[in-house]
């Protein structure tokens, strides 16, 4: 026993310490930044322009805590674990659907409750599909994707449909501090849902069931019946993040799903603002904003947007290729114990 507490304490203590530094590195990453782009625009660290960011986060923020609600029930390995490419196609089906229904002569409030059916229908697809169905979700979702961009279309003709209804002027409309009521009604969907997921036990067994599923099972937790559900809050995540969507563009409008890559980069961004390095609504939040940080500092200083798909896609990379060595290395110390 001595032996094995001799060889396992230094192996925890330099995991810890690495895992430390990725932590440090993004912290200082995200200082370096902003500090940039401030140097670069007297207007960056205005309230007003960092009100304005907010609101513009709504929309991958609301995406990124449904995917994190998904990646966090099935585990780290997103292949057979959890993952949900359907999120930001769903978003737009569900654009289209509150949008041609306002067009259409019906009321705001059926308007909301038939997006947030659509979004909770495809969730429940998804989940028969995955928890029942036992197909990937990879492949499941990348099925749901192509379905909900179909619909979308049949349902709006691949085109813009503009709406004007008094919820959106009330959402863009600013409010305390000169901030926008869509970016205060995000900050506290956000707050809610993270105060929900580590002081509730409802959030405590999703995370049991992702960290550790026969443990869970053993408890007398429905492991099948909570990943089902986290597909399902995915699905209606993206129904709420159409309402913000239509309420900033006047309407619904095609290339929802474009928003995918930002969506996934800032769950996967997340990651490093964890103990143990896995998805947590809390650093998806934080990635969320940083993300939009950069392509609002860009525009300040006139740099062309399409350089922020290539700063996501190697941001993705570092941080999952760091990630996944530190885990390796994790592994390997445990099984050599």
């Amino acid at each position: 026993m001595r032996e094995v507490l001799s060889v396992s304490a230094p192996g925890a203590n330099t995991t810890t310490h690495r895992r430390g530094w990725l932590q440090s590195s993004a912290l200082l990453i995200i200082v370096a930044v902003l500090a940039v782009f401030a140097w670069l625009s007297p207007l960056f660290l205005t309230l007003m322009n960092l009100g304005n960011v907010l609101q513009q986060t709504a929309v991958v923020g609301t995406l990124a805590l449904g995917l994190t609600l998904v990646l966090s029930s099935g585990g780290a390995q997103t292949l057979t674990g959890g993952i949900d490419l359907s999120v930001a196609s769903t978003m737009g089906l569900c654009a289209a659907i509150f949008a041609t229904q306002v067009s259409q002569g019906s009321s705001v409030g059926v308007a909301i409750v038939l997006t947030l059916l659509t979004g909770g229908a495809v969730g429940v697809f998804n989940a028969l599909a995955i928890v029942w169905g036992g197909i990937l979700p990879l492949l499941a979702t990348l099925t749901s994707m192509n379905i909900a961009v179909g619909l979308e279309m049949v349902v709006t003709g691949n085109a813009s449909v503009p709406v004007s209804t008094p919820l959106q002027d009330l959402l863009i409309s600013s409010g305390p501090l000169g901030i926008s009521w869509l970016a205060w009604a995000f900050l506290l969907l956000a707050l809610g849902v993270i105060f929900s997921a580590q002081q509730t036990v409802l959030g405590a067994r999703l995370q049991a069931v992702g960290s550790h599923p026969q443990a869970a099972r053993a408890a007398g937790i429905a492991v099948a019946h909570y990943r089902a559900g986290s597909y399902i809050l995915c699905g209606v995540s993206a129904a709420i993040a159409a309402i913000a969507s239509v309420s900033l563009l006047s309407g619904s409008s095609p290339g929802a799903n474009e928003h995918l890559l930002m969506v996934i980069a800032a769950v996967l961004l997340g990651v490093v603002f964890s103990r143990r390095l896995v998805p947590t609504l809390a650093g998806s939040l934080v990635a969320a904003l940083f993300l939009s940080l950069i392509a609002n500092g860009f525009q300040l200083i006139n740099v062309s947007s399409y350089w922020i798909n290539g700063v996501e896609g190697v941001l993705i990379l570092l941080v999952v290729s760091l990630t996944a060595l530190l885990r390796r290395r994790q592994s390997r110390r445990t099984l050599h114990v």
